[in-house]
């Protein structure tokens, strides 16, 4: 590329046509630039009879526009000119159309992916103090709405941790009578048992005395 084209003189210097950096400074230079080529298009057209029109956008996608005559009718003009479909035929609005979604859908990716970045703090040397600060109550909104969210989580786990032990204690509760209850009934069939037993020994002692006596002559 010839050195024409990058440098330009200003002063006693040069200075490089780059990008500027600086959000701030770039927003600043394309508004003193977009109005000045605005009115050189309308002094153009009032000064040699030309038939103008300007069409410029902006890096958010905000458009500026100048025409001397009807806009549409000066771009219908110069797509003849240059042999473009005209652009009244339905086929060529829905093509327009959708390509013009695509683009807005990309600088709307491309918005999104720079956001993402700034959060993550990547790419954030060419911000200024003020995109600085608001980037810094974004962060914090966005720190205390995780904090919350975490302590809502701890909290409600906390309580399902409450009510299971709660229900364990019951639970181990119910369980304990259930073996005291089951330890006294098997202890009062085996006193029954023993009872029952000692009846009938007692019962088989006398027998055993009566045949004795019986058998023998002699006197209980």
């Amino acid at each position: 590329m010839d050195e024409s084209w990058v440098l330009k003189e200003m002063g006693r210097g040069k200075v490089e046509l780059k990008r500027i950096e600086n959000p701030t400074n770039r927003q600043v230079t394309f508004s003193k630039r977009r109005n000045g080529l605005l009115k050189k298009a309308f002094e153009l057209s009032i000064l040699c009879d030309a038939e103008v029109a300007l069409l410029i956008f902006s890096s958010s996608g905000k458009v500026y526009q100048f025409a001397s005559h009807d806009m549409d009718r000066t771009v219908a003009k110069y797509r003849r000119e240059v042999g473009l479909p005209d652009s009244s035929n339905p086929q060529f609005r829905t093509r327009e159309f959708w390509r013009s979604e695509i683009d807005e859908l990309k600088r709307s990716i491309n918005t999104s992916e720079a956001r993402l970045k700034h959060l993550s703090g990547e790419d954030i040397l060419a911000l200024g103090m003020r995109d600085l600060k608001q980037l810094e109550r974004q962060l914090k909104i966005g720190v205390e709405r995780v904090r919350s969210r975490k302590r809502r989580i701890v909290s409600d786990h906390a309580t399902l941790l409450k009510r299971r032990h709660k229900q364990l204690q019951e639970e181990n509760s119910r369980l304990h009578k259930r073996v005291k209850l089951k330890e006294l009934q098997d202890g009062n069939i085996s006193s029954g048992l023993v009872g029952e037993n000692a009846c009938t020994m007692f019962h088989q002692s006398i027998v055993h005395e009566e045949d004795f006596h019986n058998e023998t002559g002699l006197p209980l």
